[in-house]
């Protein structure tokens, strides 16, 4: 829908590994710990911390995952390890956790609330052992959103996938990170793949939640930075900045800061 600009693929590949180095020196930690998740955008995070020469802790953490999933995720470990000799992984097959926290808790006649808030109990499961991880190791948990998701769609769990400790792709967007995780060497079967969460243990993909492309998505972002309005599109246009402006919305409380309730200093004198 827009015409992308071409990017300085080396240069930021540079910016984003020193920014990390940087980071991680400052903060006196030994290394970052990340997710794999068999999508591209934990593949290209992982890539990028592996490039700093500090310790990454790639970990796989399946909860009733598709086969393609895990052999993508198992695909991507394996080339990394052999790339860069700072690479381990861990496996935690988190599946008898959820199906005990399931059968914990009081169930919900409404499927489709049950259906989502069982899905972000995953991503949460899943933030609970990297940070596990990462404290036992003295590591980072490296986030691994890129910009349409983060800060355009709030595509994400709170307190999932949503709580790191840094993000280094966050100012990519979703085709930004397809040619840059290319430039970096991803393996081409993760690069292609339809993007998915995984968090409801079927085939819909990322694109089938949000109900446009990425690639629409990210039009309409900018369509939206640029002063654009509904009135000025017709037909699918129209559609998908709607789509995004309903999204971006409802999901500011991810996107916003925790709001505090101030007290007056009148009410405390």
């Amino acid at each position: 829908m827009s015409n992308k600009t071409a990017l300085h693929l080396e240069g930021i590949q540079t910016h984003i590994v020193n920014w990390l180095k940087t980071y991680a020196e400052n903060s006196g930690v030994k290394g970052f710990v990340i997710g794999i998740s068999g999508g591209i955008d934990s593949a290209l995070t992982s890539t990028l911390c592996a490039q700093t020469g500090f310790p990454v802790l790639c970990v796989e953490m399946p909860i009733h995952q598709a086969e393609s999933h895990v052999n993508r995720a198992n695909e991507h470990i394996h080339q990394l390890k052999s790339r860069f000799p700072n690479v381990s992984n861990e496996r935690v097959d988190l599946t008898p956790s959820f199906e005990t926290f399931k059968n914990s808790v009081p169930t919900c006649e409404n499927e489709a609330a049950l259906s989502l808030t069982l899905a972000n109990t995953r991503a949460r499961l899943r933030m609970t052992t990297l940070y596990y991880l990462a404290g036992i190791h003295g590591f980072l948990v490296a986030g691994t959103g890129n910009k349409v998701e983060d800060f355009g769609v709030g595509f994400y769990t709170k307190y999932g996938d949503g709580g790191v400790d840094i993000s280094p792709i966050a100012d990519l967007m979703k085709s930004e990170v397809r040619q840059l995780a290319k430039f970096v060497g991803v393996p081409d079967s993760i690069i292609v793949a339809k993007p998915t969460d995984g968090l409801f243990g079927d085939d819909r993909s990322d694109e089938d939640q949000l109900g446009a492309l990425y690639d629409e998505l990210e039009w309409a972002m900018e369509a939206i930075e640029n002063g654009k309005t509904t009135e000025n599109f017709v037909g699918r246009q129209a559609e998908v900045f709607k789509i995004y402006q309903r999204l971006n919305k409802i999901n500011q409380h991810k996107m916003q800061p925790i709001p505090v309730c101030e007290i007056p200093k009148s009410l405390r004198s």
